[in-house]
């Protein structure tokens, strides 16, 4: 039997770069411009995470924004709903996927389609023939309903309207998309109507997901693990290892020792563990909370130093950040969170409170990051009052 590979030793120094050139927060504008920087960030990060908390921009249209300068919200909408490049679905969250990958997705709305789903267990037969005789005669948002008598909620984010919790089983089972939307207001299509398919796609196999799961995390992280890969995801752990395993013995993965990780086991590509050009290191990125490099907190905490708290669910009194604190990476260092607000009526941002973290914690290094935050801070609250 042939030796296990002897783990080869990353810094965490290394490993920060990697993560960074792969999430492309070490250039100025990666993608372009226009809708189809909007697509080709997706198509490379894998998703975008969408929320629906708006004391700043929501996060959809901020993580676009960390990655391409130039980003209007029209660029997504035209991705979307003309381009129709992207379209809406459940990977660890609700979120924007490059539409070339829906075939990934099928198995799991197929299983909705034969199983149900647990959050919509109360849909009836009668709200089901509804939505459809509706969707069937074009495409519809909730507001459009108005005769359903409410019900009471079985879970906390679940609707009141048994027509909109029909029209959301709809959405899980790949029957209808989302194939617009106007801020948080969402309008549901029949979905091979919205993508014009005369015969569609055809589901990807088991084998074939277990691939797509790695290699989107090996492009999107650079540096992985079964937690990274897997996010939210515990199902799924098993026959990705198997996978990195068949890959590591045909060496197209990397066994790394990342330092600080402990046992926990570490990937990559050998291509992404030779150097690379210089990173831009004058860049300043504000980040969401959501942001794929704060999402996943113990890594974030693991590669970075820096342990971040979203605390707009915690007691005011044991906020040590702020309600919606947002990190601030300064080249290749997270040196300070900063809760901000922003006040549409009076078109300004407010600043709730500034905390230093890491390198920012040293006086000598504030003057300068200070300057250089501030800076970034004016166009971050360009974008956040434009229209």
């Amino acid at each position: 039997m042939p030796r296990a590979a002897e783990p080869l030793p990353l810094d965490k120094a290394a490993a920060r770069r990697i993560w960074l050139r792969a999430q492309r927060l070490d250039s100025r504008a990666p993608f372009g411009e226009g809708a189809a920087a909007v697509a080709a960030a997706v198509d490379h990060l894998g998703y975008v995470q969408i929320d629906t908390i708006n004391v700043i921009e929501r996060c959809h249209h901020h993580i676009l924004f960390s990655r391409i300068p130039d980003y209007r919200r029209a660029d997504l909408k035209q991705a979307q709903s003309t381009d129709k490049s992207v379209f809406e679905y459940w990977t660890h969250a609700l979120s924007y996927i490059p539409s070339k990958d829906i075939g990934f997705f099928l198995p799991a709305m197929r299983a909705h389609r034969r199983d149900g789903h647990q959050w919509y267990a109360s849909v009836t037969p009668a709200d089901t023939r509804k939505v459809m005789r509706l969707l069937r005669a074009g495409p519809l948002t909730i507001r459009d309903i108005d005769d359903d008598v409410l019900t009471e909620k079985e879970h906390l984010w679940q609707s009141r309207k048994p027509s909109k919790r029909a029209l959301q089983l709809a959405f899980y089972g790949g029957v209808a998309t989302i194939s617009e939307r106007n801020g948080m207001l969402k309008t549901y299509d029949l979905m091979a109507r919205h993508f014009g398919w005369e015969t569609p796609p055809k589901p990807a196999s088991a084998a074939a997901v277990t691939g797509y799961l790695l290699d989107r995390a090996l492009r999107s992280q650079g540096v992985v693990s079964l937690d990274s890969i897997c996010y939210l995801d515990a199902p799924s752990k098993a026959a990705v290892r198997r996978l990195i395993e068949a890959r590591v013995r045909r060496k197209e993965l990397v066994p790394l020792a990342l330092e600080g990780a402990g046992k926990q086991e570490h990937w990559a590509r050998p291509e992404v563990l030779e150097p690379a050009g210089d990173a831009d290191a004058g860049l300043v990125h504000i980040l969401s909370p959501f942001d794929p490099l704060i999402i996943q907190r113990k890594r974030t905490e693991l590669f970075f130093g820096y342990g971040h708290r979203f605390e707009a669910y915690v007691p005011k009194a044991k906020r040590l950040f702020g309600y919606f604190a947002l990190p601030v990476l300064v080249g290749d260092d997270i040196v300070a969170a900063i809760d901000l607000k922003t006040d549409r009526q009076n078109r300004k941002l407010l600043m709730q409170k500034w905390t230093w973290v890491g390198n920012g914690k040293k006086p000598a290094a504030r003057k300068e990051l200070k300057r250089r935050i501030e800076e970034e801070l004016d166009r971050f609250e360009r974008f956040q009052l434009a229209d």
